[in-house]
């Protein structure tokens, strides 16, 4: 039994999105884009109408970026919980650098955001599934009280940029 969709005030069920495919393979050291070099944007969704979500208090919210397990999720099962993202966030090795490095927050602007300057420090080979997701959730102290599930890309490698 899949558990209730948490509810937004008037019945939304509110998703965070990317909306632009990353353009791969990703280099330490280089930065995050979409393909052809363009911009990463992100989007707020209602799951149930399908439309970006462009007023209210939930669509200027600003949002913190992380990285994720490239086997987060791999059931393509929309309905994971707060806890299970949090779980599958990946930090730096020890002793290493912050992971990502940059604009690590990103504000929605009547529903949509752009990511800005964000780079790798390490490659993705040590972690069990050899690949990372990005991942955004919600700032704390934003719509406490309310469930907006999280986004996340496809799962992608990230090479030492020395060419391995």
């Amino acid at each position: 039994p899949t558990p209730k969709q948490i509810e937004g005030p008037s019945g939304q069920n509110l998703q965070l999105h990317f909306r632009s495919t990353l353009s791969l393979p990703l280099f330490t050291g280089g930065k995050v884009e979409g393909e052809q070099g363009s911009a990463v944007h992100v989007v707020l969704m209602d799951a149930v109408t399908g439309q970006v979500v462009t007023s209210g208090p939930e669509s200027s919210i600003k949002l913190d970026i992380v990285v994720l397990e490239g086997d987060f999720n791999n059931e393509n099962d929309d309905d994971w919980t707060e806890e299970e993202f949090e779980s599958h966030v990946v930090k730096e090795r020890e002793g290493k650098r912050p992971l990502l490095t940059g604009d690590l927050q990103v504000t929605l602007k009547e529903g949509v955001g752009t990511l800005g300057e964000l780079t790798f420090t390490d490659n993705s080979s040590w972690i069990r599934s050899r690949k990372f997701r990005l991942g955004l959730k919600v700032a704390s102290g934003y719509c406490e009280g309310i469930r907006i599930r999280e986004a996340k890309t496809e799962a992608f490698t990230v090479k030492d940029h020395r060419g391995e």
